[in-house]
């Protein structure tokens, strides 16, 4: 098991084989879930706030109550 040492502002360094398996670099996000007791770290993937904008007009082609009956029973 690995450990690390929490500090008086609650700050972790997390090890570096953590940070390798993980990919981590320095300014990467990291999220934290809470299960029953124990803390799973996962790499947050950086949000493309572009890409989802590009992608989010493509969406609209489809919105008539024309396109839902006809792709009804896809």
């Amino acid at each position: 098991m690995l450990t690390s040492r929490l500090s008086a502002k609650g700050q972790v360094t997390i090890p570096k084989e953590v940070r390798e398996e993980l990919d981590l670099d320095p300014g990467d996000q990291v999220g934290y879930e809470v299960r029953d007791g124990l803390v799973i770290l996962h790499r947050v993937q950086p949000f493309d706030r572009a890409f989802h904008a590009a992608l989010s007009v493509t969406l609209d082609e489809w919105a008539t109550a024309e396109d839902d009956e006809a792709f009804r029973d896809l």
